[in-house]
């Protein structure tokens, strides 16, 4: 079972996402059974933030001075989810990116919210798109 500590710096958040851990609780109790983690409890921390923090996060951790949608730290360079209780790492997602256009309605903005954080669980998990196979193997998990 997968639990998710969520943490908000950006009010902004609040307006359009009301309920945030239970939101994405449910979003990782309807993953794939190979994701959900049966009989073992895998945690990770989610902090909803902002173009401005990001960017500095994304400066000082790996050296490119610009935000962006995402950000995902493995706790672990190798993920092996072996104990009962695993602790994957922290994602970081930015208000900015995902509510534009301003006007896109609420339906597209979860969406975009629900990809975006698939893609930075599956970096948690190992996964990344440096190379191009590995860039196909990504998007294919992401579709699941």
């Amino acid at each position: 079972m997968i639990s998710i500590n969520v943490f908000s710096e950006e009010r902004a958040w609040s307006k359009r996402l009301k309920k945030k851990e239970l939101f994405f609780n449910q979003l990782c109790k309807a993953f794939p059974k190979k994701y959900k983690f049966l009989n073992k409890e895998v945690s990770l921390s989610l902090l909803l933030s902002n173009n401005k923090k990001i960017k500095r996060l994304n400066k000082n951790f790996r050296n490119k001075n610009k935000s962006t949608d995402i950000l995902s730290f493995p706790f672990n360079e190798k993920i092996k989810i072996i104990k009962k209780k695993s602790y994957i790492g922290d994602i970081i997602i930015s208000y900015n990116y995902i509510d534009n256009p301003k006007s896109q309605k609420f339906q597209f903005f979860k969406e975009k919210l629900i990809k975006t954080f698939i893609h930075g669980f599956l970096h948690l998990l190992g996964f990344n798109h440096v190379k191009n196979k590995d860039y196909k193997k990504m998007l294919k998990e992401e579709e699941l």
